[in-house]
């Protein structure tokens, strides 16, 4: 299993290339597009809006698509707002625990710093360091 320490560095380290070559007001769609050709050459293996199902009560009542699922194993969601609010990391944290993965990365290109939050699945007890 690789690291995720290690991991979310790689994607963030991915992040800030981008918002340094871009600065910030594009759209969230352009900083994606950007950022999984900085995975790509990063030599990271991800999919870009991995569709899942939402079930309630056992009955599927929709689908969510998360930004990215790199190496099987971190969750990425990607925002382009002036400031990050608490829905932005309560998306983050249901995507992490509905896709069931250890981890996920909020990140936020809209403002003038590139804003990073990790958000853990309380299913997973420890995180490989």
């Amino acid at each position: 299993m690789k690291n995720i320490e290690n991991l979310t560095y790689q994607i963030n380290g991915c992040a800030m290339k981008v918002h340094n070559t871009l600065g910030n007001g594009f759209q969230e769609v352009i900083y994606q597009r950007c950022l999984a050709i900085e995975l790509e050459r990063a030599g990271l293996i991800f999919q870009r809006e991995e569709e899942h199902e939402i079930y309630y009560d056992g009955i599927k009542v929709g689908t969510r698509r998360v930004d990215f699922v790199v190496e099987n194993l971190v969750i990425v969601e990607l925002k382009a707002v002036i400031t990050l609010e608490d829905v932005h990391l309560a998306q983050a944290k249901n995507y992490v625990v509905a896709y069931d993965k250890p981890i996920g990365l909020l990140i936020n290109f809209g403002a003038r710093s590139l804003q990073f939050k990790k958000v853990f699945n309380p299913k997973f007890n420890s995180i490989n360091p």
